[in-house]
């Protein structure tokens, strides 16, 4: 028995995930932070790990429920990157799973910008590689502050991690 997209997707609970904003500290100490804007776009700051200082608005995303309180918010970014986040927002945890590709694990730095004024570089870089060997990182994440901020709001992620006050992640709820 087969079932088509379009019936999952009419079962489909996202409202305790659309409009979320959260702070997350995966356990190998990277810290990010996540705006889910509405059902296919996510906004993100990645504030410490091997890119952070990194930031992107407008990320298209796969974003389906798996069970109650368990979404799993999934993309492939124009360097080569592909992520894919569990989410238990009731739980505040998650796990995540981000696949760069060699060219970042060697040269990190080049990917350390506002991502959407760069996206022709990221690309150019991307082609260059090399790709493999594939860098997987897998982690477990602590969610440290999360609110309901309401879909589509430009306002939330809007400025590099360094334009942000010093006490920005450290915030908890």
């Amino acid at each position: 028995m087969s079932t088509s997209t379009g019936s999952i997707a009419a079962q489909q609970d996202l409202s305790q995930i659309l409009g979320r904003h959260f702070i997350y500290t995966y356990d190998n100490g990277w810290q990010y932070e996540m705006y889910v804007r509405n059902a296919s776009t996510i906004d993100y700051r990645i504030h410490a790990g091997m890119v952070g200082g990194r930031w992107v608005k407008g990320q298209t995303v796969d974003l389906v429920e798996l069970d109650t309180d368990n979404y799993k918010i999934s993309w492939t970014e124009p360097t080569g990157s592909s992520v894919s986040v569990n989410v238990m927002p009731s739980r505040r945890r998650l796990h995540g799973v981000i696949f760069f590709p060699q060219w970042i694990k060697q040269h990190p730095e080049r990917s350390v910008c506002f991502q959407n004024e760069h996206l022709a570089q990221m690309t150019a870089y991307r082609d260059e590689g090399p790709t493999y060997p594939i860098y997987v990182v897998s982690e477990f994440a602590d969610i440290t502050f999360l609110e309901d901020c309401g879909p589509d709001d430009d306002s939330i992620i809007a400025c590099a991690p360094d334009d942000l006050s010093a006490d920005y992640v450290t915030r908890t709820n």
